[in-house]
């Protein structure tokens, strides 16, 4: 496959790279953020989750946060909608796309949301209709794709099988997620093969997390396989909640480094995202998880 020459990057940081922060983070602060994000050339950010604010109370503020957002045209604004009651409050604030999501691994469901794989998905399926009913884009954000921190290995067959169920109740597009980043570049591609033997190559996302150092690696693999559409966090926002002490997402600052070393179109201007990266940074009074960012910030000041 030719490697793409354009690619879109979805950043994750404001709902997967806030959601696990001990400290709270005001609606202002993540309305901040999204408005740079979107000023430096994102045009895709997903927002905020609709959850029960009992298990994640880093959330709770989602109705004021969509509300606070000047929205650019060209800018697609998703969430994460958990169950019908999610996707309902979700609605009143007009979000492009809604996210649902699914564990490649049994154990990691079960222990995750209390269900099998299938039964995940069946519990979706409703919400996936609704929001296709009202003219919402559905993403099906796919788990422990290549290991899970209870099983170890994660088998394509697995893969294959959950991207099958998606599809099979109206999911239009598909994140391939190494949630716990073990995945070194021969596996990452065999969990993208096996998802192709449901969705094209134009209808996958790689989600890959730095934890062991490789998302950069499988990043380029999936780019080998033609995928052009991948997720990242800025500043490397969002640990790990299973590996003690782990980076979790990859930092969008690094991707785009990467991307544009290669002659790779993103649309987006590196300066601007490290600043927004040194905002969100800055607030949470840590350095940003951001290697590229660190060097240019590094740079800025001598």
């Amino acid at each position: 496959m030719p490697i793409p020459q354009r690619v879109q990057l979805i950043d994750v940081g404001p709902r997967d790279g806030l959601q696990n922060e001990k400290q709270p983070v005001p609606a202002a602060v993540k309305i901040e953020l999204v408005h740079r994000l979107q000023a430096a050339g994102l045009t895709e950010i997903e927002i905020t989750s609709f959850v029960s604010p009992k298990w994640v109370p880093q959330m709770a503020d989602n109705g004021e946060v969509m509300a606070g957002i000047q929205r650019q045209s060209g800018v697609r604004y998703s969430v994460l909608t958990p169950n019908l009651q999610g996707f309902e409050a979700a609605l009143q604030t007009r979000p492009d796309e809604i996210v649902v999501f699914g564990a490649a691994s049994e154990a990691f469901s079960l222990k995750n949301i209390n269900c099998s794989i299938a039964e995940s998905i069946e519990r979706f399926a409703p919400v996936v209709q609704a929001a296709l009913a009202a003219g919402i884009a559905v993403r099906g954000a796919m788990s422990c794709t290549v290991g899970c921190p209870y099983e170890g290995d994660v088998a394509p067959e697995r893969v294959a099988y959950l991207a099958g169920l998606m599809k099979q109740i109206g999911v239009q597009r598909v994140d391939v997620a190494d949630t716990i980043g073990v995945g070194t570049p021969l596996k990452v591609q065999k969990a993208i093969q096996a998802t192709q033997q449901h969705f094209g190559v134009d209808h996958i996302c790689g989600h890959f997390h730095d934890t062991y150092g490789q998302a950069l690696s499988n990043t380029l693999a999936a780019l080998q396989m033609g995928v052009w559409n991948f997720q990242s966090s800025v500043a490397g926002l969002g640990g790990c909640p299973y590996a003690k002490g782990a980076t979790g997402n990859v930092a969008t600052e690094d991707v785009v480094y990467l991307l544009h070393g290669m002659g790779i179109e993103t649309g987006i201007d590196l300066d601007k995202l490290i600043d927004a990266g040194a905002f969100i940074s800055d607030f949470l009074g840590r350095p940003s998880g951001s290697r590229v960012a660190k060097a240019i910030l590094n740079k800025r000041a001598g």
